[in-house]
């Protein structure tokens, strides 16, 4: 078995780690770039969303390593991520190459004997015991929320550091670095240690900067490459930013809070009044996340998600009330495989310089 997972977020770093820690073989496939998008959109149906695409390129990319198992997390509900799995191992299948997916979905869907029939397939190749197999697995917890909660903080600080572009190169720096060691431990450990640097970086109080929060379907607000980067260039031009959907904010909700029926409580309270449903995917958590950015003070929000996404073109449709009655900004960016660089960028740069205009308009008036 030489296990491979696609790429979301950081999800890649805490896989590597959590297969280290039970002495599995496995490949990180390469960083997503055109030519996994290439490759992907190739083999895929037309119509099909963009995560889609890249996910497939990912797998092929993975299989020209020796690759053989991809584990991927399921969704039952009506997203069509729960229909990846089947779809793409039929497409490959097609394409000669058979590969075998263990998809993780909720114990309510799929029952606790089934999904431990799918745990067991990878747990009986590690040679470790049972004690360093449950060791391996909290690792892997603790570094997925240490590097996203590491994020959270460069994205943030971005506004307020004193020298320009010090926490994207930290936050850079700290990824190449964690990736050298296949000790989960000392990954851990450097982790803490770009913490401690974040946390003593020099800021200047006096700063003001705009804020923006990030909203939308999880996987192209997590994954950079989806959203051409767009927290990175937020960062460089200094504006701070918020984004509550990551891979370890979802490890707690699903699996943690979700048996509980606990999920995202406070998200979906801030929706009610505007979307009281699941409507599949993070749709409501996506008008949640808007009201709730307003109400802590921030500028402005972009949603950002893949041509085609039926929650979030609901949740689309539900924005521009929130925007009128709050009156808080909002900007919505459909990305594909076709989205061009140059106009992404010049609707973010208009964007913030709305913001900016609004504010010193706003502080003329006071």
């Amino acid at each position: 078995m030489k296990i491979t997972f696609p790429h979301m977020g950081n999800v890649y770093i805490a896989a590597k780690f959590l297969m280290d820690g039970l002495g599995i073989d496995y490949v990180i496939p390469p960083l997503n770039s055109k030519r996994a998008l290439e490759i992907g959109t190739l083999y895929s149906p037309e119509e099909i969303c963009l995560p889609f695409k890249i996910m497939m390129g990912n797998y092929i990319e993975s299989i020209e390593k020796g690759a053989d198992t991809v584990i991927l997390t399921g969704s039952c509900g009506p997203c069509r991520f729960g229909e990846y799995a089947e779809l793409q191992m039929k497409i490959l299948k097609k394409l000669g190459k058979n590969l075998d997916f263990i998809v993780f979905d909720l114990p309510s869907d799929i029952g606790f004997d089934e999904l431990k029939r799918r745990i067991d397939k990878i747990a009986l190749k590690s040679p470790k015991n049972k004690k360093e197999k449950v060791l391996a697995l909290l690792d892997a917890y603790k570094i997925i929320n240490l590097i996203d909660s590491l994020e959270t903080k460069a994205k943030y600080k971005a506004g307020y550091e004193k020298e320009k572009g010090e926490c994207k190169r930290l936050l850079n720096e700290c990824k190449k670095e964690v990736l050298k060691t296949n000790n989960p431990k000392e990954a851990i450990s450097i982790l803490k240690e770009y913490h401690r640097r974040i946390d003593n970086l020099k800021i200047d109080k006096s700063k003001n900067p705009i804020k923006v929060a990030i909203i939308g379907e999880i996987y192209t607000i997590i994954e950079p490459f989806s959203n051409l980067y767009i927290e990175d260039k937020l960062m460089d031009m200094g504006v701070s930013t918020k984004r509550t959907l990551s891979p370890s904010w979802w490890v707690y909700n699903t699996v943690l809070l979700s048996p509980l029926k606990l999920t995202a409580r406070k998200i979906r309270k801030s929706a009610k009044e505007y979307l009281p449903i699941g409507i599949g995917g993070h749709g409501q958590e996506c008008v949640g996340e808007a009201i709730l950015s307003y109400k802590e003070g921030f500028d402005g929000a972009i949603q950002i998600f893949p041509l085609g996404c039926m929650p979030e073109i609901v949740s689309k449709s539900i924005l521009p009330s929130i925007s009128k009655d709050k009156d808080f900004p909002i900007l919505s960016l459909v990305v594909d495989e076709m989205t061009g660089e140059a106009g992404y960028q010049t609707r973010i740069e208009a964007f913030i310089d709305l913001l900016e205009r609004r504010r010193r308009y706003v502080l003329s008036r006071s």
